[in-house]
């Protein structure tokens, strides 16, 4: 079967889950089952945490927990990232595979984890095929800023008519039993390797119009990617900027980022989205059998409340109170990551070849210690993220530690695309 993830290490703002597929084929699923509810109920709704527009659940698994979940329509099994989950969950008869998937590098080592039930709110599944990763290569905790444990995605979704309202940061769930009229526009699904693909048109100078059939991702924090066009990598638009698109199951993966003119959705038009483009080598060519075009995500789909209906083979689109805010992109240059060792504390990771971090002075492992006045220490990752992108031509002071040193820097922001 084909199946997850490739998940990126935070490009700064630029986090985003670019999710892939690649071979389990000794996996068996003839034990899959669906998840239920107990007793009579048919129906629930939970909070959800809603960070770099990835939305967060509490799952339990084992009947231990809860532990933090990104709920992914683009995986498939579920998947573990966080390798302390071996010891804590007693689980045994692990058996290891090899995967591969975008970037640049060898294939790695992954367990298949058998026997394990997971529950969220009053819903359970008996025992779900589960992936963990031997190591936790991508770091999610420390880029989103709280604890990640894994991923979940289609056996969720298949079980249920799913509303993720990201106005509200409600997850409602029912039975397909469950007659409710769904508000918003209905667009058509279409599932492959169990993942949702839809068709969107897009339009810029440097390749017209075009009907571009995408997966549908909202374990993905960017707005679109884009890969291949006829079997070709997509012409880049003319003012890009090369960027680090993260970290691939095969290794970093590289590329650029740009705007497109339009993109629509049913009804829906956005216009200047903020669109990546991975090299050609290390994802598209990689995505050429599944016959797609690219990968739409979170930053689009969080300007609705979105309707996920698997058996319906359909989703609603319903524009909420952000619909209209613009698309913006970092504005600083520079990856922020975080540690927790009885403080927050915020490191730099990458800084991009002529960025306004750059020009500042800030360099890779230096320490922030205060931003615009405030301690870093009482901040969270997505204000010191919001700062970051909040105005070109705004000025972000800042307060660093390098080899033991305090330094201070005044930088620029700007707008590069």
């Amino acid at each position: 079967m084909k199946s997850i993830i490739d998940i990126v290490k935070c490009s700064f703002i630029k986090f985003f889950l670019l999710l892939t597929c690649f071979y389990i084929c000794k996996i068996s699923l003839s034990k899959a089952q669906e998840f239920q509810f107990s007793g009579n109920r048919n129906s629930q709704g939970i909070n959800f945490s809603l960070i770099r527009n990835l939305v967060i659940i509490p799952v339990y698994l084992n009947e231990k927990g809860p532990f933090n979940f990104i709920l992914d329509t683009g995986v498939g099994p579920m998947v573990l990232t966080d390798t302390s989950l071996i010891s804590l969950l007693m689980l045994k008869e692990l058996r290891t595979i090899k995967i591969s998937g975008m970037g640049k590098g060898a294939e790695i080592s992954a367990y298949v984890a058998p026997g394990i039930s997971a529950k969220v709110g009053n819903a359970h599944i008996k025992e779900i095929p589960t992936v963990m990763l031997k190591d936790d290569i991508f770091k999610l905790s420390n880029y989103l800023g709280i604890r990640i444990h894994g991923l979940l995605g289609y056996y969720f979704f298949k079980s249920f008519v799913v509303k993720i309202n990201y106005s509200n940061k409600r997850l409602g769930f029912y039975t397909h039993q469950v007659r409710k009229r769904i508000l918003g526009e209905k667009v058509p699904i279409e599932l492959i390797n169990n993942k949702p693909y839809i068709k969107i048109n897009i339009s810029n100078k440097e390749f017209g119009e075009v009907k571009a059939k995408v997966v549908v991702d909202n374990g993905a924090s960017h707005s679109l990617s884009l890969e291949t066009l006829h079997n070709d990598p997509f012409p880049l638009p003319e003012l890009t900027i090369p960027a680090n698109l993260g970290i691939g199951l095969s290794g970093p993966i590289s590329g650029s980022v740009g705007r497109i003119s339009t993109l629509k959705i049913g009804t829906a038009s956005f216009k200047n989205v903020i669109t990546s483009y991975p090299a050609y080598d290390e994802v598209a060519v990689k995505t050429v059998y599944l016959n797609r075009n690219g990968n739409l995500g979170a930053e689009i789909l969080s300007r609705f409340n979105v309707t996920f209906d698997y058996a319906g083979t359909a989703m609603y689109l319903n524009p909420n109170r952000h619909f209209n805010r613009p698309f913006e992109h970092d504005m600083s240059g520079m990856e922020v990551y975080t540690e927790e060792t009885g403080i927050k504390r915020f490191f730099i990771s990458r800084i991009e070849p002529g960025s306004p971090a750059e020009i500042s002075g800030v360099q890779i492992d230096d320490e922030i210690i205060s931003i615009n006045s405030q301690m870093a220490s009482e901040l969270d990752l997505g204000s010191i993220i919001k700062t970051l992108k909040a105005r070109t031509g705004g000025y972000v002071f800042l307060i660093l530690s390098r080899k033991g040193k305090f330094l201070f820097k005044r930088m620029l922001l700007k707008k590069r695309i």
